[in-house]
């Protein structure tokens, strides 16, 4: 997806304080891309720990962040979180209201925090987590943005534990969205899905990496102040942290 464009490799020397730091410490070049000549992506971020590595690691090519208010239990979380890294980032942030899917859609996510199971993700009932089509409803919306903004890419911060469960989080899904945004576009707008076939682990090591705190990320499924830690979210944060070997920052109320 990314042939379209010319793309340079982020070195020590172009990529700044963060990129020399990792060169530094690795002996290996930054991995983030940019394009010449600036940003060329609209982001969706969530304001979750997967979104935030994804708003740090590519940071050099995102013109804009948009985060959906759709009614969900931890949505009003999410977004306070999605909106503070973009200011500490400098990058422009839009919180755009779907009332309606909270209205009209069937999920324990948009139904209270008594209605969402636990578990670990793998478990049947977690399905019931599911929104139908929200990612691509929000991606549709971020195409819209990018087109009109002029921007060649829509980010997306999916990853394979979302496989199980999710369908619009798949890659079939995200490469046959990608082609119909393309197709709907004068400028083949597409989507940029680099954490497609990481684990969540490793997306945390990637968000570590680029200098992300962790503690300004936001998970469970259940919206309360303190994270359940019960929840199919809570549970798979747990799980990466210790599979990265990263300290975990969470409050956790179990």
């Amino acid at each position: 997806m990314e042939k379209e464009i010319e793309m340079v490799k982020v070195g020590p020397e172009e990529g700044g304080k963060e990129c020399k730091k990792m060169a530094a410490e690795t002996g290996k070049e930054c991995n983030r891309l940019a394009p010449e000549g600036g940003t060329d992506c609209v982001m969706v971020l969530s304001g979750g720990m997967d979104s935030v590595s994804m708003l740090w690691e590519y940071r050099s090519r995102i013109a804009l962040a948009v985060t959906f208010d759709y009614g969900s239990n931890h949505n009003a979380r999410e977004i306070e979180c999605a909106r503070r890294n973009c200011d500490r980032l400098g990058v422009e942030h839009l919180v755009i209201p779907l009332k309606f899917m909270g209205e009209y859609f069937e999920s324990s996510l948009l139904s209270g925090a008594e209605a969402i199971p636990e578990g670990h993700y793998t478990e049947e009932n977690m399905k019931s987590t599911v929104v139908p089509f929200r990612n691509g409803i929000m991606l549709s919306v971020a195409c819209g943005l990018a087109e009109s903004r002029g921007l060649r890419h829509v980010m997306i911060a999916n990853h394979s534990g979302d496989h199980t469960i999710y369908p619009d989080c798949r890659p079939g899904f995200v490469e046959a969205m990608s082609e119909a945004m393309k197709q709907g576009t004068f400028d083949g707008v597409d989507i940029l899905a680099p954490y497609t076939m990481l684990t969540k682990a490793d997306v945390a090591r990637h968000g570590a990496d680029a200098g992300v705190d962790f503690a300004l990320t936001y998970s469970c499924y259940k919206g309360g102040e303190k994270h359940c830690g019960k929840c199919g979210t809570c549970v798979e944060r747990r799980e990466a942290f210790a599979l990265a070997g990263l300290p975990d920052p969470t409050e956790y109320l179990d």
